[in-house]
């Protein structure tokens, strides 16, 4: 048996197959950051193509865009892009032909908040079943209403509309946010539905929704495009999605047919997705979910990427070689070395200069979701054609955010 090569770039470089019969150059995938470069209409704008055209120079193989909504009734922060219809289709097609140069697949993730819709947003978020966050977090959610049998029905068909009209502006495909507390997960979660209908209940029940959409996505969209999911390991909270739940809805979207399985974990209550979290498992690996991949990739055939943690070629070339990890999700690094692949591609030893961002007062950076505002300030930058600056200061990041948004700040949004 031949010894995996010690050279990350020898790994990393083989391209990955797909179900569907695509093929993605390489196993670096710039998974979903928070970009809110939509316009005011929330229809994409030059920014996003540029960004986007910078990360395909970068030599990832996979680019996930940030959570396009399917509804504009419910918002997951400002700044967000919605596709209802194809009111924006020059403008959604101009942002995929620039993600998509050079052999680059860009696929649009497709979301919905649920009761993750902040309050300047949403007077009145749904969800599965009425749960109001906890006590810590009510100011910043209004409490949900529980959706009804048929509004259920008519978000399956949104996404699989926006599915099609992401296809037809040229998008190489597509994934379903079902992680970090959104609509579909709180589908999934038995501590935000409490339904007792068939949307709810028995796990089966409670997978229901997130099968039909991609059964209905996959109806609009044929069997030749990529269809992904993201999915949390688990919630990290009492009550939630546990691990072997997760996994019998990882076998469940295999079985249906999807081809890449993206693995996170954590809400909004608890941002494991972060790694600020105790209950994040770790190994012997920086990634954060290596030990759930590791025994997912054992009960399917679908193939897996990782997301989380990940900081150096080593490390990337680990989880590939020795863990069964089928593609390594990039994001906070991807934001301030938009060329982190070619580099470790061209055979440089890579150590991301990822650093957490901080002021030292903790009350600040909780309130003002401090790290969330330093990036989106990265990729602002990278929308305007200009270079990261990843020295920049944590207090110059929070006087530049309050100049620009107000008391806006303090209103949550999405890790």
């Amino acid at each position: 048996m031949q010894e995996p090569s010690s050279n990350p770039a020898d790994r990393l470089g083989v391209p990955l197959h797909l179900p569907c019969g695509a093929v993605i150059k390489n196993r670096f995938c710039k998974s979903a950051t928070s970009e809110t470069l939509g316009d005011r209409r929330n229809a994409p704008t030059e920014k996003l193509a540029r960004l986007y055209r910078t990360w395909t120079q970068g030599g990832a193989g996979l680019l996930v865009t940030g959570n396009v909504m399917i509804d504009r009734r419910h918002l997951g922060e400002p700044g967000n892009v919605v596709i209802e219809d194809e009111r924006n289709m020059y403008k959604l097609s101009s942002w995929a032909e620039a993600g998509s140069q050079n052999r680059t697949h860009i696929w649009m993730q497709l979301n919905h908040p649920g009761r993750q819709a902040p309050k300047p947003l949403s007077d009145q978020p749904v969800s599965p079943s009425a749960v109001a966050f906890r006590t810590d977090m009510a100011r910043f959610f209004n409490p949900p209403r529980a959706l009804s049998a048929a509004e259920i029905r008519n978000l399956v068909t949104r996404f699989a509309k926006t599915a099609m009209i992401a296809k037809k502006a040229g998008f190489t495909g597509v994934q379903i946010h079902a992680a970090h507390g959104y609509l579909v997960s709180q589908f999934l979660s038995p501590l935000t539905n409490q339904r007792t209908d068939e949307w709810g209940g028995s796990a089966e029940n409670r997978m229901r929704f997130v099968l039909r959409i991609y059964s209905a996505i996959r109806e609009r969209v044929g069997p030749d495009f990529p269809i992904s999911i993201k999915l949390n390991s688990s919630d990290f909270i009492r009550g939630g999605l546990t691990e072997e739940e997760s996994a019998q809805v990882a076998i469940s979207m295999a079985e249906a047919g999807i081809d890449l399985i993206e693995i996170s974990g954590g809400t909004y209550e608890r941002p494991a997705m972060t790694g600020r979290t105790q209950q994040v498992p770790r190994s012997d690996s920086e990634a954060y979910f290596l030990s759930y991949a590791e025994k997912i990739r054992t009960r399917i055939n679908t193939p897996v990427a990782l997301t989380g943690g990940f900081r150096t070629a080593a490390g990337m070339a680990a989880a590939v070689d020795k863990n069964g990890v089928d593609m390594v999700g990039l994001a906070r690094p991807m934001v301030i070395d938009p060329e982190l692949p070619n580099r470790i591609l061209d055979g440089e030893d890579y150590v991301s200069p990822t650093q957490p961002i901080h002021t030292g007062i903790r009350l600040i950076d909780r309130v003002a979701l401090l790290e969330l505002t330093w990036y989106e300030q990265q990729l602002g930058y990278l929308g305007r054609g200009l270079r990261p600056r990843p020295n920049q200061g944590a207090w110059f990041s929070l006087a530049k955010t309050l100049f620009e948004n107000g008391r806006q700040v303090f209103q949550k949004r999405r890790e």
